[in-house]
């Protein structure tokens, strides 16, 4: 029998290490993941493209790494279908949060929450696919959530569009297989997040407890590791997913939830 390895031999189309001449877009940048994902995506020598609506935060950003800002409200499909064309990377990470019982949640805001979360990444991956289709390498991720894998009371919105990114991503997966595109979902759990440190002061001062005791016992009460997801554990995983050795991780979905889903 021959004693070559077992490993698959490079393809012309995987990037060296390094992702100099990548041009890589982030949406959501402005702060907590998206912003530790561009930051990453900057230093490992990606050409980043900061996208938030938050036009000071976002600009700043840019300006910290070196990137290009883009002001741009994802609640707007058409302007979104704007940002893909170039891409080599994309990052589909804007979002927003609403908790209400369904009986009681603002329709116009179920449908804004869609719109963000679903439409406007499938506009950012429509028009981008064929630029990476032609250069025969691409890489979409995807921040989904837990929630993207398991339900929630009072987060039916959320719930619903991160089920839906999951099955975009699978498509996309697919249909970018032939061409060099990857296409995979990021599941965090609770990530220390501007919009997180909000909800556990808030929840603090409702029930006159310690903020620690609120992430553990509230936000952590199904997570056996008990401590927020860093952005930048979630940004490190978005960098693997794009540098060399991932050819065919496609089509997954990466849990990084402190083992809530292995309940």
């Amino acid at each position: 029998m021959s004693d070559r390895s077992t490993e698959p031999d490079r393809t012309d189309t995987e990037p060296a290490p390094g992702l100099a001449g990548k041009r890589a877009l982030v949406t959501g940048a402005a702060s907590g993941i998206g912003a530790a994902v561009a930051r990453r995506l900057a230093t490992a020598g990606a050409e980043v493209v900061a996208v938030d609506r938050a036009a000071a935060k976002v600009e700043a950003l840019a300006a910290e790494v070196g990137a290009e800002a883009l002001v741009v409200d994802l609640d707007d499909p058409e302007a979104a279908a704007e940002l893909g064309g170039r891409a080599d990377i994309v990052v589909n990470n804007a979002g927003m949060q609403h908790v209400a019982p369904i009986q009681e949640f603002p329709a116009d805001v179920f449908s804004s929450m869609l719109r963000v979360m679903v439409e406007s990444p499938f506009r950012i991956v429509r028009a981008a696919l064929p630029g990476m289709y032609s250069r025969g390498w691409g890489r979409i991720i995807n921040i989904s959530s837990v929630h993207g894998l398991r339900a929630s009371p009072y987060k039916s919105a959320y719930v619903t569009v991160k089920h839906a990114i999951e099955g975009l991503s699978k498509s996309i997966a697919l249909e970018g297989a032939a061409y060099g595109v990857t296409s995979n979902c990021l599941c965090p759990g609770f990530v220390r997040t501007p919009l997180v440190e909000r909800q556990v002061a808030e929840q603090a001062r409702l029930h006159r407890v310690p903020e620690a005791q609120v992430v553990e016992d509230v936000l952590l009460s199904r997570t056996p590791v008990k401590r927020l997801v860093e952005p930048a554990e979630v940004a490190d995983l978005a960098l693997w997913l794009c540098g060399p050795g991932t050819a065919s991780v496609s089509g997954a979905s990466f849990s990084i939830d402190g083992g809530w889903t292995a309940n």
